[in-house]
């Protein structure tokens, strides 16, 4: 194994704060723990905060950016992972206090790292990501609270980004209605692919002027947050339920409590990043066999280190539809 490896890094310096590939050594990694021979990672509205200078999300400087990883163990201090085993890590400090998934190497703690569930292979696993993940929490979350079918329509917001796509394809999957709303008006089509049966735009699902608008959703995934979640509180049908997990349409929540008192919804806060290990083995278990999307493909883009800053300015600017993933292995 060679002593030094190519990683994307964001470091604050005297000269300001700087970001690209660059090459490093393995001891910069520190010890202990599992020594990853990174296959692919993926690019997510997290990483593209943690790499910038504005972005108030990463704790160390230099830091590797990278919020996850999938590949195969070349090292290891737990005899819970031997050499050769196909592990992912994500979340937890990955890619914001502790070096992360944009290079050829990475090192994690062993509590952070899980086997690599049988029915997904290392890219399909990074198309899921951290997202995919995040919307799969979302709809167990969903499921658990009773969802059904024929409980009637569910609505996916922010559907064309990471977690909305992957919920949109998965869901349509186990048999849902999904109306998917978007700001992109060119996404039609490929919400269309994913499994959505209808589309609507993001100004469609944004009105507060009622604290109880007319009960149109059995339930929905959420990845924006601010007005749009409150317009979906307002319109879910009774008994019905919304898993957040995003803020980029804002942190505030302009609501009142009528939805849940006289309604009897429910929201769920969706935490990916500190998900317990036992929920992160269940829930990639059902990402590997009921909540794998029929098409992956559709959802990624492939990409290399190399086209990694491109990516991140393009996920900043809300551009990107679908996933991007980033190729490490050679």
């Amino acid at each position: 194994m060679s002593e030094t490896f190519r990683a994307f890094v964001a470091e604050k310096t005297d000269d300001g704060h700087v970001r690209g590939v660059r090459d490093l050594d393995v001891a910069e990694l520190g010890e202990g723990g599992v020594l990853v021979d990174v296959a692919y990672s993926s690019v997510n509205y997290k990483d593209a905060l943690a790499a910038s200078e504005k972005g108030r999300v990463a704790r160390i400087s230099p830091l590797v950016v990278g919020i996850d990883l999938v590949g195969t163990v070349v090292e290891s201090d737990d005899p819970a992972f031997a050499l050769g085993d196909a592990v992912i890590a994500h979340g937890y400090d990955i890619g914001v206090a502790h070096h992360g998934g944009f290079a050829e190497l990475a090192r994690v703690p062993a509590t952070w790292v899980l086997p690599l569930p049988a029915g997904l292979d290392p890219r399909e696993a990074m198309v899921i990501g951290t997202a995919g993940f995040t919307a799969a929490m979302s709809i167990v979350a969903l499921l658990d609270h009773g969802l059904t079918p024929d409980a009637g329509p569910v609505l996916v917001t922010g559907a064309t980004g990471g977690v909305g796509s992957a919920a949109v394809a998965m869901l349509a999957g186990l048999g849902f209605a999904v109306t998917a709303s978007s700001g992109k008006p060119d996404a039609a089509d490929f919400l269309r692919a994913l499994g959505a049966q209808d589309v609507v735009t993001r100004d469609a699902v944004s009105d507060v002027s009622k604290p109880l608008l007319a009960a149109t959703w059995a339930g929905a995934v959420d990845s924006v947050g601010g007005t749009t979640l409150a317009h979906v509180l307002a319109t879910l049908a009774p008994g019905g339920a919304v898993a957040a997990s995003g803020n980029v349409g804002g942190a505030e929540l302009p609501t009142t409590v009528l939805p849940f008192i006289l309604r009897g919804v429910a929201l769920f806060g969706i935490d990916s990043a500190g998900a317990a290990m036992g929920v992160r083995r269940r829930i990639w278990e059902r990402v590997a066999t009921d909540l794998k999307p029929a098409d992956l493909d559709a959802i990624a883009t492939e990409i290399g280190l190399d086209e990694l800053e491109a990516a991140l300015e393009e996920i900043s600017r809300g551009g990107v539809t679908g996933r991007y993933v980033v190729a490490l292995g050679s």
